[in-house]
């Protein structure tokens, strides 16, 4: 599907969910010396993690790329998932990075998209963020915990991650795609104006990302790793791992390894590390 830029909308020609100002967002965000080389903001596209891996690996795009959608029509998530939400009721958005540090510490970055984001929306939105391994945003609606966001990393060529990032705002009850879902305003956000939310997240990112890479991306010395484990609500749980293959472990989430792998205390007595896999929270906090 081909982008409709959305540039030349009206701020205001929905009152209730107004469109991004992309000319303000580039002011705020593209500097000399900083991360962010560029930001564009599409009407409606299929997936912009899809659009900006496609224009890295043609040489249409630089690190710091931001790339928006007010609308996704074939947004996908971890495991192949679909979902899909209103137009301009969310952040939907990607970014490029070419981290420069050792491959071997690239799975980082989703869990320091995860603390970056937190941080943001604790800024501007007044909302705790918890965070769920590896990659899922909640937050408390009417006392129970619900997914707001999630994110996926995909690579780019050799030297190459773009980073997608999903956030629901404004959604309401009648409107979340799924009950566990939730959204800031039903967490009681103090702003749900997306232009200074949007601002907030990439500028936490740029700089948890830059920490990140001048520590050669180790996640001890950068902070990451002890940031990570305070915000996730995953830890301290039993947890049920859902692998590959159909095989599934049912532990206490004890730790974030050095490779920020999940690890978990099985009824074996044994300490097993999980890369991959599903995560259901089985006892709550």
């Amino acid at each position: 599907m081909t982008p409709r830029d959305a540039s030349d909308d009206s701020r205001w020609s929905d009152l209730e969910r107004p469109p991004l100002n992309a000319g303000a967002l580039r002011r705020a965000l593209v500097r000399e010396g900083g991360l962010w080389s560029d930001v564009r903001v599409v009407q409606s596209t299929g997936s912009t993690n899809t659009d900006l891996v496609a224009r890295a690996r043609s040489g249409d795009a630089a690190e710091g790329a931001v790339l928006v959608a007010e609308e996704q029509t074939s947004a996908r998530g971890r495991l192949d998932r679909r979902w899909s939400a209103p137009a301009r009721s969310g952040l939907f958005f990607s970014v490029l990075l070419a981290p420069g540090v050792p491959v071997a510490r690239w799975g980082w970055l989703p869990l320091l998209t995860g603390v970056a984001v937190a941080t943001g929306l604790s800024r501007a939105a007044g909302v705790d963020t918890a965070l769920k391994w590896p990659n899922d945003l909640l937050v408390t609606v009417d006392g129970a915990e619900r997914k707001t966001g999630g994110i996926l990393a995909e690579r780019a060529g050799d030297d190459a991650v773009v980073v997608g990032v999903g956030i629901n705002v404004t959604l309401k009850e009648s409107e979340l795609p799924v009950p566990a879902a939730g959204s800031l305003a039903l967490a009681g956000a103090a702003g749900t104006d997306r232009d200074p939310l949007l601002r907030a997240v990439l500028r936490s990112l740029e700089q948890w990302y830059g920490r990140w890479r001048d520590a050669e991306g180790d996640p001890a010395a950068s902070g990451l790793q002890e940031t990570y484990a305070a915000g996730c609500s995953t830890l301290g749980r039993t947890v049920r791992a859902e692998l590959p293959g159909g095989r599934a472990l049912i532990g206490e989430a004890v730790a974030i390894d050095g490779d920020g792998r999940l690890v978990l205390a099985t009824e074996a007595g044994v300490q097993e590390p999980v890369g991959a896999g599903d995560i259901v929270h089985l006892r709550p906090v």
